[in-house]
């Protein structure tokens, strides 16, 4: 997969809060925290409800389909151990019908200068080790 940062650089540190969403990942799976109170998404997963403070939560199942927002493309390396994944294609893609809730992700397998702001993206997923999956975009229709 091109556009990835290399595995063993990746480390997750999921709370309490957090370890739905992570374990649903290594299922292939998005689900998103939706306030039981309001109906307000929250993302990221956080202890309180921005909206009404209540702290129950349903986990929603979101077939990851969505919108470029916005984007840089990372052609520095920064941390030397990146240098041969470069370029990368950040992106922070908007999910409908979730009352705007953004995930940030790379946009993989596609040249940094074909990506603009607003095109769909679809959901894929990087297998970086055993019960561990990163949540990554290809664009729709390519």
């Amino acid at each position: 997969m091109q556009g990835v940062l290399p595995k063993d650089i990746i480390e997750l540190t999921p709370n309490v809060y957090t370890e739905p969403y992570w374990l649903a990942t290594a299922e292939h799976r998005l689900i998103l925290p939706r306030c039981t109170t309001c109906g307000t998404y929250r993302f990221p997963p956080g202890p309180f409800c921005w909206n009404c403070r209540a702290q129950e939560v349903e986990w929603i199942e979101h077939d990851g389909n969505g919108t470029i927002y916005s984007f840089t493309v990372v052609r520095h390396p920064v941390i030397p151990e990146v240098a041969e994944a470069l370029p990368v294609v950040a992106a922070v893609v908007e999910l409908p019908d979730t009352g705007g809730v953004r995930l940030i992700s790379n946009v993989v397998d596609c040249a940094p200068e074909d990506v603009k702001i607003g095109m769909a993206v679809t959901i894929d997923w990087y297998d970086v080790r055993e019960n561990t999956t990163i949540p990554v975009f290809r664009l729709a229709g390519g």
